[in-house]
């Protein structure tokens, strides 16, 4: 399904129903707005997980802004393709469909999304999960992530990856980095179908791109929404120490840090079990009127 937002021409796709069949009667289940990582990617791969909540939710996908179907209006212009037009895009999405209070996930890239809609529109939100995610990264951190776990070799292909992605870059970056990604291999039908438009992720992570640039904390300190950031302790691309400075930059308050043990990027792809619980948890306490 498509949707115009701001502009652009928005893919979007949900599981489950709004409203529950109870024996008390119609019960709203809240949306639960599942942002993908990236940039460039589609949320394909996150429905492999992810549905398995239409039963306390209705599960929403959309693919930002230049991302995997969004392609037409403005969503091809590279001017745009910022976190704060992303994240404006999140409220503007919401205000479209009619989604009040949502539950908003936004893992790796789409966790970077989150922050910036947070920030931008405090309150609007009635939960967030951070999930393998940034407020700010250096490649240096990267880079020593995929040595650590890929020896020498896995460092040089990163570099070329990350601060030149040619074709050949890619392919080679798929073959021998995106396995250390995660402690467990990935379900290898998660990927087919996926959509991967490169022009964004060189747009946005090569060196001259905003994700060497931003600094998302300042923003965090505006959230009075109750938030979850969760990480795995084995990541290479968003680390753990990343996410306890987002952490850091929360009101205490609000804010709950979980860092799951022998987890990599998207501590669901490793412990789904675990995960699910805290997910769950999460989902319910702040649905509850």
């Amino acid at each position: 399904m498509f949707i115009t937002v701001n502009g652009a021409r928005i893919f979007f796709d949900s599981v489950g129903a709004h409203l529950a069949i109870t024996p008390q009667g119609p019960k709203a289940k809240p949306p639960l707005l599942v942002l993908h990582g990236g940039p460039g990617f589609d949320h394909w791969g996150m429905r492999f997980y992810f549905d398995r909540f239409a039963d306390i939710a209705q599960v929403i996908y959309l693919d930002h802004r230049g991302n995997g179907r969004s392609r037409g209006g403005n969503a091809s212009e590279p001017a745009l393709w910022t976190l704060a037009q992303w994240g404006d895009d999140i409220r503007a999405f919401c205000d479209a469909l009619g989604l009040e209070r949502p539950i908003v996930l936004g893992q790796s890239f789409g966790g970077m999304v989150a922050q910036s809609y947070a920030a931008r529109h405090p309150g609007h939100a009635a939960g967030l999960i951070f999930s393998s995610t940034a407020a700010s990264m250096t490649l240096d951190d990267v880079l020593k992530g995929f040595e650590t776990l890929g020896g020498a070799k896995a460092r040089e292909v990163a570099a070329r990856f990350w601060t030149r992605a040619r074709e050949e870059d890619v392919q080679e970056y798929l073959r021998v980095c995106t396995p250390l990604y995660n402690t467990t291999p990935r379900d290898p039908a998660s990927a087919i179908g996926g959509i991967a438009q490169w022009d964004v992720f060189r747009h946005f992570s090569l060196p001259n791109g905003e994700i060497w640039k931003m600094d998302l904390r300042p923003g965090l300190a505006a959230v009075s929404t109750p938030t979850l950031v969760l990480t795995g302790d084995t990541d290479p691309v968003t680390p753990a120490a990343r996410s306890k400075d987002i952490f850091a930059a929360l009101k205490p308050e609000i804010a709950r840090y979980v860092e799951v043990p022998g987890t990599g990027h998207g501590t669901f792809r490793d412990a789904p079990e675990k995960s699910e619980t805290l997910l769950r948890d999460f989902i319910t306490d702040v649905a509850r009127p």
